[in-house]
């Protein structure tokens, strides 16, 4: 396996891989980064403590790593994922495969990955999406951990389950793409909503709100775009919604946590020091939502407190604010 992005996420991806007896090349666009990498044998300024294990080898060259691999992870934030298949794609040999770790919709397109990856790659290409709660620092230290491999060509996804699944790292397939990637994007935009709500005191009983109530706009969105409702009530939808909401390991979170004290978007991310997909993405939500014409409010607020200046009490006060309805609606 090449695995494509050196990031927090990419380097536990290619960590399990590795330990998974699979031969692994990790390339970053950084060199002096993978210098280190190779020299120090861990990523420790994405992933420290997460040693690599012997048949992981960090790569300078994209085609060398291309070359290399039978098939391709790319793991990069969504707003680079079409210049990194484009740069990928007179590099892939015909029988080589391309997944994805990326989570998120495309700036401007509001594209889910897979629709980005047939235009850059061509629909004939095996593409397949993984996703899932999963933290990379507990993947990166071998803890319990399941997720969700989905693509349209089966035997591609039992492939990469058997490249990535062992005794403590779980993988279920699925065929539901769709469903798959609006999970993966919508999730980080309701954490941010909750830990607005949480640094604001509200307390658990407004977060099992705002998580019950988000999980239905994520499954009115899925559907709408043609995701099936199984698929999100399960690990990549559910499952990655409960985790982004809930633990501080959570990077939109603690963006949310962040606003609610007092700080702007751009400070905030100073501090995190990583990029906080539910940004962007809450702009994409918001845009494709309002094309469809699909409801859903907290992703609204959350977008409008990122984008729109609305204060974070303001955005709650907004929510709470909404005449009472049938809960099937």
């Amino acid at each position: 396996m090449a695995v494509v992005g050196a990031g927090s996420w990419g380097t536990a991806l290619a960590i399990q891989l590795a330990r998974n007896d699979n031969d692994v090349r990790l390339w970053a666009r950084d060199e002096a980064a993978i210098a280190a990498m190779a020299r120090d044998r861990e990523n420790s300024r994405y992933l420290p403590g997460c040693p690599f294990p012997e048949r992981l080898t960090p790569e300078p060259d994209l085609a060398r790593a291309v070359a290399a691999a039978d098939d391709v992870l790319v793991v990069v934030p969504s707003h680079a994922l079409r210049a990194c298949l484009r740069s990928l794609r007179d590099l892939l040999a015909e029988s080589q495969r391309v997944i994805w770790a990326t989570k998120g919709l495309e700036p401007e397109s509001a594209l889910l990955p897979d629709r980005v990856a047939a235009e850059e790659l061509g629909a004939a290409r095996a593409t397949a999406v993984l996703s899932g709660p999963s933290f990379a620092g507990e993947v990166g230290r071998g803890m319990p951990t399941a997720v969700t491999i989905a693509s349209a060509d089966a035997d591609f996804a039992r492939d990469m389950a058997g490249a990535f699944h062992d005794g403590v790292f779980r993988v279920y397939t699925a065929s539901d793409v769709v469903g798959v990637g609006v999970g993966g994007a919508v999730k980080n935009v309701l954490a941010i909503a909750v830990g607005i709500s949480d640094g604001l005191g509200y307390g658990a009983n407004a977060r099992a709100l705002l998580i019950t109530r988000g999980l239905s706009e994520m499954m009115r969105l899925g559907e709408k775009l043609g995701g099936e409702r199984g698929t999100l009530v399960g690990m990549a939808g559910l499952g990655d919604l409960l985790l982004t909401c809930t633990d501080d390991q959570s990077r939109n979170r603690r963006m949310g946590l962040a606003l609610a004290a007092g700080h702007d978007v751009a400070s905030a991310e100073r501090e995190i020091r990583q990029v906080v997909e539910g940004v962007r993405v809450a702009r994409e939500v918001h845009r494709i939502a309002d094309h469809l014409g699909v409801e859903m409010p907290i992703a609204s607020q959350a977008y409008r407190v990122l984008h729109e200046g609305v204060s974070p009490p303001e955005a709650v006060r907004r929510l709470t604010d909404r005449p009472f309805r049938s809960e099937k609606d």
